[in-house]
């Protein structure tokens, strides 16, 4: 079917079609049980149209099951605000990580049920943004802080109204609109943690002005150095002249980011906030007006092992055996800042909403790290490393959201501009390597072992995209709802890595090789002894890339009662999607243009779920699908980043291709009382083509790239119990309830590879391979765990806010990327992390206060990443989490 076709099929039906109205209680919304379950609770989602049965009308036997359960089809969970707040968390990631079935891997990636990232999609307020990192599909939600938003969304059970990009799940943020009165809070808190706090840490200079998340000026490029980057040749002997690359050379900052230096009282975090908003009438309309901004600045020290094998040997009994080919000893400390804004406005006029949201996230990463140790492709002496960048990722959003109600009519309208950005400049990396003949370390910039680069990279992401929603309520004996919609997005990136080494046109004298790197790459011994940059990023052929994803889908949904108490859902998706990865050739080699990817797709992707409400009190669910998951621009375009979670290089594949999934889900749910509720569910998916992870050995380090697994299969089952318990009649006690709040998933994935299936592994001009080569049979899913389970143990004032609240979390080992050749996989082990968070408002001179405590990490688990066989581990990331205490204060006026 062609775009004008579909167009002209879509404004055919637009009598079909039904909005997604922003209030979760008065239209349907995708939706399961919030964590606060009460009947008449009204929270606020502005999420993608799928027209909707009214729940008071349709739902004639469940009267003691929530309004936002009846009114909905899929199985989602529903954080509100108040849901959001109780965690303590600061973040909606960290909120995320106590839902059922979601796990949160390196405090910001949330994955559903224990799939990958790739699986995962964010929606803001029912519209694409884009990731401001380069290595993930997934948008970091660690970057935004709960008091931006009135809710989040996540839904588990595909419907035809959102993207066809759903294998493990969708999060959708919806942010605060219209205030209910007059408010302004002004927030800040001071924390630390055990192994940071007060602690030997190393920092660099940098800028003067960066705890406020923007460089000063000492990361620019100079002008000198900009005029050859610029000029279409890389920088070498055989284009420009050596007094040309050391003018270059010696014009780039040098100590301020080249220079790392002990600090022995690591600072303590900080933050500070405010959001504020107001309403008014306007006639018999109301408008609105919310806005938020905060800033933290936060330090973490890691200190540990990092290890490496790249086979299987034999030990002395004849047992196979793997050892540390690299066996490095690590100690970095991360600044991080965080500067974030919201303003947004809202006009409710009759059934009507408009609302205006603009987010602008700015997150910001100074890394100073030192590995020294042992590296069998240098030799037998150790080598010693430091590594200083600064890596600062910002998105920007802007959306316009039309919500409106003509009687039986309903449309739902929305659009957005999104941008995320991702620059590093002055990536430096200082290599020195140990002489035992002169007892000391030295970089002469030419042994192995040895040698100073520079990188600068950036990239830009951008996202138009738009929707409109039509439906129409039939004038039934039994609601009928038909909806159509139509959306469309498109997405565009550019990504560009530059890197130099420092090369010595003779030799280095002795002494001066043993100097520190500031004083080594000094524009005096550049002068000097004849020092000068060389681009290496030409050898790559991928220094720069163009990259984008063009996306026409429409969707058709008929929501009925058949009978008491039995709902039908169904309905189609059609989606119609161009991505394309252009290598750039920046230096006119040629080298940059053979392995470019066109992929052009189109889908039918049908939806359907039947709910059958049999008692007051409960109801079944059952849902079927077929959805997508394609891959990223990052997982297809082959240009080397360094991936900062686990300091491993990775590229792109330009041959990947689609993922197809086939979902089945069963969900029982039983609403005991007033916030109490016992819910069960198992699920199973097949998924055709899934990209795994796979490792080479690229020059004696570990490298991963991608390919397509020819099949996985995934099935599991979840439940989740929240309950209160009255536990005295008066005093303390008395006033408060007890609250336990518990879930658990299992999940089982698994490959399935067999004898004669192939893949398209990266550098093999397209062609094939077994593969058995890179994927074994029966091997778990990347980023899987088995067991995913929270507790939620507290006591909760009835009358006013105070919470005290214990919170358990645990999660099983997960795969993290295959082992190379024969080697056992890489395996994270997360194990239990368990919380306290206390929550207490109190008056001061008539100002109503409200004081936080959190102690997170109060077992001390660290972060362990490995590879076992028989009795012999390598650990790949092995380091110690401090205890982390937090004191905040909220003044509300």
């Amino acid at each position: 079917m062609t775009t004008s076709a579909l167009a002209r099929l879509l404004l055919a039906s637009t009598a079909l079609g039904c909005a997604f109205a922003a209030p979760l209680s008065a239209q349907t919304a995708p939706a399961e049980p919030p964590v606060t379950d009460t009947a008449d609770q009204d929270v606020d989602v502005s999420a993608p149209g799928a027209g909707g049965l009214d729940g008071e009308d349709i739902v004639v036997i469940g009267r003691n099951i929530p309004n936002v359960i009846r009114a909905t089809p899929s199985v989602v969970s529903v954080l509100s605000a108040t849901d959001m707040a109780r965690t303590g968390e600061g973040d909606i990631a960290g909120a995320l990580a106590r839902v059922t079935g979601l796990s949160v891997v390196g405090g910001k990636y949330v994955y559903v049920r224990g799939l990958g990232e790739r699986y995962s999609l964010a929606l803001l307020n029912g519209l694409p943004i884009p990731s401001p990192e380069p290595l993930k599909r997934v948008v970091p939600l660690d970057i935004f802080p709960t008091d931006l938003l009135a809710s989040t969304l996540v839904q588990k059970s595909y419907s035809a109204n959102y993207p066809g990009e759903f294998g493990g799940g969708v999060i959708n943020l919806t942010t605060k609109a219209i205030p209910e009165e007059s408010f302004f809070n002004v927030s800040g808190s001071v924390s630390g943690d055990t192994i940071t706090t007060g602690q030997l840490g190393y920092t660099y200079r940098g800028s003067r002005s960066d705890w406020t998340s923007f460089d000063g000026g000492t990361r620019s490029q100079p002008a000198e150095f900009r005029a050859l980057v610029n000029s279409g040749k890389a920088l070498s002997l055989s284009n420009f002249s050596l007094a040309e690359l050391k003018t270059a050379t010696m014009s780039l900052n040098n100590a301020e980011t080249n220079l790392i230096q002990r600090n022995d009282t690591i600072p303590a975090n900080m933050s500070v906030g405010f959001t504020g908003g107001t309403a008014w009438d306007v006639g018999d309309n109301r408008m609105g007006v919310i806005f938020a901004g905060n800033w933290s600045n936060s330090w973490q020290t890691k200190g540990g092992i990092q290890q490496t094998t790249f086979g299987i040997s034999v030990d002395a009994d004849g047992n196979q055996v793997i050892n540390p080919d690299q066996d490095y000893r690590f100690l970095s400390t991360d600044n991080r800042i965080l500067l974030n804004g919201m303003l947004g406005l809202g006009f409710e006029f009759g059934e009507h909403k408009i609302r205006f949201t603009n987010v602008y996230i700015r997150d910001v990463l100074k890394q100073a790290r030192i590995v020294s140790g042992q590296d069998v492709n240098v030799g037998d002496e150790p080598v010693n490393r430091n590594y200083t960048s600064w890596f600062q990722r910002q998105l920007f959003s802007t959306s316009l959201v039309g919500e409106f109600k003509f009687n039986e009519l309903s449309v739902n309208a929305r659009g957005t501009y999104a941008q995320s950005r991702r620059d590093s400049p002055y990536e430096r990396v200082n290599s020195y390597r140990y002489d035992p003949q002169i007892d000391s370390y030295f970089n002469d910039l030419r042994t192995g072992g040895t040698g100073s680069t520079i990188a600068f990279s950036n990239l830009k992401d951008e996202i138009w995209a738009g929707a409109l929603d039509l439906g129409y309520a039939l004038n039934t004996e039994r609601p009928v709802t038909f909806s159509a919609g139509y959306a469309y997005s498109d997405n565009s990136r550019n990504s560009t890595r530059r890197d130099f080494r420092y090369q010595v046109a003779n030799s280095l004298p002795a002494g001066v090789s043993q100097q520190r790197p500031d004083y080594l790459l000094s524009p005096f011994n550049i002068q000097m002894f004849d020092i000068y940059l060389t681009e290496v990023s030409a050898a790559a052929g991928v220094a720069s890339y163009d990259a984008g994803l063009t996306i026409h889908a429409g969707y058709g949904q008929v929501e009925a009662e058949l009978f008491d108490g039995f709902r039908l859902t169904a309905g189609v998706r059609y989606e119609t999607a161009k991505q394309f990865v252009n290598a750039i050739d920046l230096f006119g080699t040629g080298g940059a243009t053979g392995e470019n990817t066109r992929l052009n797709n189109d889908y039918w992707l049908p939806a359907g779920t039947i709910t059958w409400n049999f008692a007051e009190d409960m109801q079944l669910r059952f849902a079927a699908s077929k959805t997508i998951a394609r891959p990223q621009f990052r997982e297809l375009a082959a240009q080397s980043y360094t991936d900062t979670d686990n300091d491993r290089v990775s590229f792109g594949n330009p041959y990947l291709i689609d993922s197809q999934l086939i979902n089945v889900e069963g969900r029982y749910e039983w609403y005991i009382g007033q916030d109490e509720r016992f819910t069960a569910g198992a699920f199973w998916k097949q998924i055709d083509n899934p990209i795994e992870t796979i490792s080479f050995n690229n020059a004696g380090s570990l490298t991963t790239t991608f390919a397509n697994a020819p099949k996985a299969e995934l099935y599991g089952a979840e439940a989740e119990v929240q309950k209160f318990f009255s536990i005295g009649d008066s005093g303390f006690f008395g006033e408060r309830r007890v609250m336990v709040s518990a879930n658990y998933t299992f999940t089982n994935s698994k490959l399935k590879v067999s004898e004669g299936d192939t893949t398209r592994p990266p550098g093999q001009g397209g062609g094939t391979a077994p593969a058995t080569d890179y994927f074994r049979n029966g091997a778990p899913m990347t980023g899987q765990s088995d067991h995913v389970a929270n507790l939620q143990l507290g006591l909760q004032h009835d009358g006013k806010l105070s919470q005290q609240t214990f919170l358990l979390a645990y999660a099983s080992d997960r795969v993290t990327q295959r082992g190379l050749s024969d080697t056992p996989d890489l395996v994270e082990h997360p194990g239990v992390q368990l919380d306290f968070v206390a929550r207490e408002e109190v008056g001061i001179g008539g100002t109503p206060l409200e004081v936080k405590l959190e102690i997170r990490n109060i077992l001390g688990t660290g972060y362990r990443e490995s590879q076992t066989m028989g009795d012999s581990t390598v650990y790949n990331n092995k380091y110690r989490i401090g205890t982390t205490f937090a004191l905040g204060i909220t003044a509300k006026f």
